[in-house]
């Protein structure tokens, strides 16, 4: 779904209206031996390298509408990566000219320089880790779309939620600063919105558990995801369901279920 701005809202110059959406993306798995463990890190690590984290941002700087500045990546060691775009909301040239004085001496000026003023950024990092006793594994993504103007962060909702496929979800959104009508009237958002939930696709819709925690009067937006179906071979790495017996499945069943509540609810389940 894309996002729709007020109608005939007209602005008194630039709309510096700064929109920002954060995700906090896990994947879980069940590891059963330490080598199991290793793989998994190192199986997560290869598919979210830094070169990979970058197309999928380059793909949402088109999707959003954004121009791609300047781009910074890092893969770390032992495992994890990060990248960050500087991105734009106008086209830029390569080299902006202007005069000075009357003797109209040309000087080249750095994209950088102006440009600024109407860039945002787009980052990723990535944090995979097992647990040392149980078998549980977890990777998480972090990832912030930070636009000024018109363009926003939600128009690419779906397609990171599709990158990433992940097992839960944590989304906030929120709008910050103001722009003016052409009256002097101060806007301090410039769409219309009740929940991040509005710009979920309906299939997505209806393959999570979803709640939500608004505060309207500051603009801020958040929902928290979670799969509904549970099968239990897409969270084992290493082994599948009939590698296992009875007692297993059972035992690791509520271990995956009590991590995945933990994180969905944000706060620890004490052992019975």
């Amino acid at each position: 779904m894309k996002i729709k701005s007020m109608s005939n809202l007209k602005l008194y110059g630039f709309n510096n209206l700064t929109k920002t959406l954060s995700f906090n993306m896990y994947d879980i798995c069940y590891a059963k031996t330490s080598e199991h463990r290793k793989g998994y890190i190192e199986y997560i690590d290869e598919q979210y390298n830094a070169d990979r984290l970058t197309r999928i941002l380059t793909d949402v700087a088109g999707i959003i509408g954004a121009n791609i500045l300047n781009i910074a990546k890092q893969d770390y060691d032992p495992q994890g990566a990060s990248v960050t775009m500087l991105i734009s909301e106008e086209k830029v040239c390569e080299q902006e000219l202007c005069e000075l004085g009357q003797n109209e001496t040309k000087i080249l000026v750095p994209n950088a320089v102006v440009t600024h003023l109407d860039t945002s950024h787009i980052a990723v990092h990535t944090y995979p880790e097992s647990h040392p006793d149980e078998g549980i594994s977890t990777f998480r993504a972090d990832i912030d779309v930070s636009t000024c103007g018109r363009i926003s962060p939600l128009n690419a909702l779906n397609y990171l939620l599709d990158a990433f496929s992940p097992d839960i979800v944590t989304l906030d959104y929120r709008v910050r600063g103001f722009t003016r009508d052409i009256s002097g009237k101060k806007i301090f958002i410039d769409h219309k919105i009740n929940s991040i939930q509005n710009y979920i696709s309906v299939r997505k819709r209806h393959l999570y558990k979803m709640i939500d925690v608004n505060v309207y009067q500051e603009n801020i937006f958040h929902t928290k995801m979670c799969l509904k179906e549970f099968d239990l071979d897409n969270y084992l790495f290493g082994v599948t369901e009939k590698d296992l017996d009875a007692d297993e499945v059972k035992r690791i069943r509520k271990q995956l279920k009590k991590e995945m509540n933990e994180i969905f609810y944000g706060r620890n389940i004490p052992k019975m």
